[in-house]
């Protein structure tokens, strides 16, 4: 084991806890290591709305290439940003066990939205559909950047509150007593998942990675990436998908689609024996398409078009 496994990692608080999670646990195993950290064009373009740059995987594009190139022999991410089609050549090393999947809404001031006009802030066009879907006579603003700088923003902006991923939060410690925990969003798909990215043919780094995945995580987040990938919707549009295994024998899913503005919403809820999950984020996707999720997803490709 004297190769040195070299870790790609984004730069922020958040993916370097990742990235050092995963160091901990490969020197654990007899595996020697070396961080290397980049910045994302997601990290360096804070201007514009996520869905409105038109990239897929704008936070994983700069590893890619980092590994392809073989400056990197791994590359350590938030699950729920990879694209569904990966690159030519790269694979998915390993899941590691999943942590909290749900969103948190940060407030200010009064937590009870549910009668009166409020701004919320969030980059994610799932959350803003799936808030104006709940609160149509609210404001739902952009709020771009890592952890800690969305952090600084809600602080900063008169904003009644900002949406985050309950995972990321308590990773870094960074989780307020103010919160609320919105155990009616769907989470996004593979949300709560860390995922190791290595280059298939590097026998050596899969074999080792793959000793980190967890079973029980990589069967429910390909379930939820399978329904989003169905959807043909990239990690930007508004869909969520949470899959869960109930005392090792069912599998529990709910997947949910939105117009971006939350007026229209289509979603499913499925339960089936654990022998059938390789195929049930394909059925139920079919199951939303087939209940207007088709319409949905037209409007939806429109939209993008127009604003590219």
């Amino acid at each position: 084991m004297s190769q040195i496994i070299r870790i790609g990692t984004r730069d922020s608080e958040l993916a370097l806890w990742q990235a050092h999670t995963v160091q901990k646990k490969l020197n654990d195993l007899g595996y020697k290591t070396q961080i290397i950290a980049v910045k994302s064009q997601g990290d360096l373009i804070l201007d514009k709305p996520l869905y409105e740059l038109g990239i897929t995987g704008i936070f994983t594009k700069t590893l890619d290439v980092a590994m392809i190139k073989g400056e990197v022999d791994i590359a350590v991410h938030s699950m729920k940003d990879v694209p569904t089609a990966l690159p030519q050549g790269i694979a998915q090393g390993a899941v590691l066990e999943r942590a909290r999947v749900h969103d948190l809404l940060l407030f200010k001031g009064n937590s009870d939205f549910k009668n009166r006009p409020a701004t919320i802030a969030t980059g994610s066009l799932r959350r803003k559909a799936m808030w104006l879907h709940k609160f149509p006579n609210h404001t739902v603003t952009d709020l771009r950047g890592n952890v800690n700088t969305r952090l600084q923003k809600l602080q900063d902006n008169p904003w009644d509150g900002a949406i985050f991923a309950a995972a990321g939060l308590e990773r870094i410690n960074l989780k307020p007593e103010n919160h609320q925990v919105l155990d009616w969003m769907t989470p996004a798909p593979a949300q709560g998942a860390m995922v190791v990215m290595a280059m298939a043919e590097n026998s050596f780094t899969m074999d080792a990675v793959s000793e980190l995945n967890d079973v029980e995580t990589q069967v429910c987040t390909h379930i939820e990436r399978q329904f989003l990938k169905t959807l043909e919707g990239g990690c930007t549009a508004p869909i969520g998908a949470y899959a869960r295994i109930e005392n090792d024998e069912t599998i529990i899913f709910t997947g949910a689609l939105l117009l971006a503005d939350g007026t229209k919403k289509v979603s499913v809820e499925k339960r089936v024996p654990i022998e059938d999950w390789k195929k049930l984020g394909f059925y139920a996707a079919q199951e939303v398409l087939e209940n207007g999720g088709a319409a949905i997803m037209e409007v939806l490709r429109q939209q993008l078009n127009t604003k590219s």
